[in-house]
């Protein structure tokens, strides 16, 4: 009988990719965030390894930091300051505008960096403009899934584009590794704001719509700011605490792993780029395979998840060998991969439909500052304690964040 209801859920599983994949918004802007995901992907590496190349002798760790904080932390802002100008968007139009900055602002970077008049303070400055839209855009994208598809697809949706950004990872990083032995890696990040191109095009052929209202939905319409929601929903004000805690103990792995590899390992981009395609195969099954955890209780799937991911990561920061921390970011991606899509699927099925793309881009200016912080951290203590041993801080302590959650939601249920 187990078996039998296995297989049940396995084929309706698969159904309903099929129809989501099938939707004519979906056929048409699935391409060009598959493109400018690998153009993320590269850029993963290319960051990291442009800041290294311009950076002053002694002050690698340090620019490092900066630069992948850069990528990141002026989202927050954004998401403040140009509310204004863009909460009335559609998740299309959130999705256009942010794609024409990032297109803009990495062009800029890579004309100036081949060019070689790009300094460090210059390419962190470019870097933090290219991110001040990017949780409006990221809002974007999930505001389309709960506007165009119908509810009981939302954690669908969610694993897809999940899944997108995390495939990247299997081709990006490799190429960017290869392109970045033979050429500059300004051309990565040119590529890059070429695939923000493509999805900026994309997104402008998807018919825009009004923004949902209560009279759309049976879930009524908010009575106040967004504050005021979160402080009446307790789970998703949780749930945005324990990513925060979860982002920022990942922080210091994106400024330890690259100067681990240079610095400790002698080695090239190329073994960085190993890492980050082991990781993305790894979290696109994790992420496909998240439709078959939806009728599991949140919490304890957050807990695993985050105690699986620590554990994964402790090869890295353990082992004097690359390989077992290659095989360990394989693994924690296949852990990892379900965590966006379940966490998006509460917002989308508990906040008011007029309040859901500014929800969504606050847990994105919330959480992104989180790993930018934990990576401005992870600079001092790379140069304090080294590369390998920051992998190990970051493992220990996402462990013990996990096994406090698990032990609080296990009292909790008690």
């Amino acid at each position: 009988m187990r078996r039998v209801t296995a297989i049940a859920t396995t084929s309706t599983t698969a159904g309903t990719y099929r129809q989501v994949f099938g939707h004519p918004v979906f056929r048409r802007i699935l391409p060009g965030m598959l493109v400018s995901s690998l153009g993320d992907g590269m850029t993963f590496v290319a960051v990291s390894w442009l800041a290294l190349t311009l950076a002053p002798a002694g002050e690698r760790g340090l620019w490092t930091g900066l630069a992948v904080a850069a990528y990141a932390l002026p989202a927050s802002i954004g998401a403040a300051v140009l509310g204004p100008l863009v909460r009335r968007f559609d998740g299309a139009r959130l999705v256009l505008v942010d794609s024409l900055l990032r297109c803009g602002a990495l062009g800029t970077i890579a004309f100036l960096a081949l060019a070689g008049w790009l300094s460090a303070p210059g390419y962190v400055a470019l870097l933090a403009v290219s991110a001040l839209l990017h949780s409006w855009g990221n809002a974007g994208a999930y505001t389309l899934v709960a506007e165009r598809l119908p509810a009981e697809h939302h954690v669908t949706g969610n694993a897809i584009l999940s899944a997108i950004a995390q495939a990247t990872f299997i081709i990006g990083p490799g190429m960017a590794g290869l392109v970045i032995s033979v050429a500059d890696p300004g051309w990565v990040i040119a590529a890059d704001a070429a695939s923000f191109l493509v999805l900026a095009a994309c997104a402008w052929t998807v018919r825009h719509v009004a923004k949902p209202s209560s009279a759309d939905t049976a879930r009524p319409a908010s009575t106040g700011g967004t504050w005021h929601t979160l402080r009446r929903n307790p789970m998703l004000l949780g749930v945005i605490g324990v990513s925060f805690g979860f982002f920022f103990l990942y922080g210091p792995v994106e400024v330890a792993l690259p100067v681990h590899i240079a610095d400790e390992l002698h080695a090239s981009a190329g073994l960085l780029g190993a890492y980050m395609m082991a990781y993305g195969v790894g979290a696109v099954i994790g992420s496909f395979g998240t439709g078959l955890l939806r009728r599991l209780p949140l919490w304890p799937v957050v807990a695993v998840i985050i105690v699986g991911w620590g554990v994964c990561l402790l090869p890295s920061g353990l082992s004097a060998s690359p390989w077992p921390g290659v095989i360990g970011f394989g693994l924690g991606g296949v852990i990892y991969g379900p965590f966006q899509a379940m966490c998006m699927a509460l917002f989308q099925r508990v906040a008011p439909p007029d309040q859901l793309s500014q929800l969504l881009a606050l847990r994105s200016a919330v959480l992104m500052p989180a790993a930018a912080l934990g990576t401005a951290l992870g600079g001092p203590l790379v140069g304090a304690i080294g590369g390998q041993q920051t992998l190990a801080w970051s493992a220990v302590t996402t462990i013990v964040l996990g096994v406090l959650l698990g032990l609080a939601t296990w009292r909790r249920r008690a």
